[in-house]
């Protein structure tokens, strides 16, 4: 059995700390090759970093309309990290994805897929929102089109650089058992599970937004793993 480190945070150090967490992974000795899925018309590493650190820098997105959004100077591969048919060769030191894994309706192949892009000891590092927190599954739930302008009213974006798509939630868990034996019986060690409580879309409603720290603190004492609304997952292909 692999060894795993599983600790909790709030949702606002996600957010804040992904970039200096990411770019902590790409600076990894030994980190050459990276494929960033799902980045399309967002990047999650900006240019003069990945020249600063010489790295092998692969956009993958499964939509050429969002290719087309992103600098030029980026490599971009068309294709869907979900498809069974994939082919994008591998060999990758690093894969991580941002906001992509709810979007996925076949989670086993998307986890598949990215095994397949890691070269042997690689890492594969998400970030994505969870069930069961109330306002994801409420956007499962509810009507694609009344779910967009909800986005709208309590989280307000550019929706041509950030555009909005359908969300199934497969495998978006916290670190509960079952999903850690999930990702396991796929080859993974699991090197880091981060769970996050709590999140920011009541802030402009005072009772709410004060409700909602409450309970989050509490849920940073008392850890329920259903309970998260984001995750980072730190995920290691290995060979026994």
């Amino acid at each position: 059995m692999a060894i795993r480190k599983v600790t909790y945070g709030k949702w606002n150090e996600a957010w804040d700390g992904y970039q200096a967490f990411l770019e902590g992974l790409a600076s990894r000795p030994g980190v050459k090759r990276v494929c960033d899925i799902g980045g399309g018309a967002n990047p999650a590493l900006s240019l003069g970093f990945i020249r600063d650190h010489d790295l092998d820098y692969v956009i993958l997105d499964i939509s050429a309309e969002e290719l087309g959004k992103a600098p030029g100077d980026y490599r971009k591969v068309q294709a869907d990290i979900a498809s069974p048919d994939m082919d994008v060769e591998g060999g990758y030191d690093l894969v991580f994805s941002k906001m992509l894994a709810e979007h996925v309706k076949d989670a086993r192949q998307f986890h598949e897929n990215v095994f397949k892009l890691l070269a042997e000891g690689g890492i594969a590092f998400h970030f994505f929102p969870t069930l069961y927190a109330f306002p994801f599954l409420l956007n499962l739930l509810i009507p694609e089109r009344l779910s967009t302008v909800m986005l709208h009213m309590f989280a307000p974006r550019d929706s041509y650089r950030f555009a909005k798509f359908p969300a199934y939630y497969r495998w978006c868990r916290g670190p509960t058992g079952r999903q850690i034996r999930r990702l396991e019986a796929l080859g993974y060690e699991i090197e880091e599970y981060i769970g996050f409580f709590g999140h920011g879309y009541y802030e402009g409603i005072k009772p709410l937004d004060v409700l909602n720290k409450w309970i989050t603190d509490i849920l940073i004492k008392h850890p329920v793993p259903l309970w998260t609304s984001y995750a980072y997952t730190l995920l290691r292909r290995v060979t026994y």
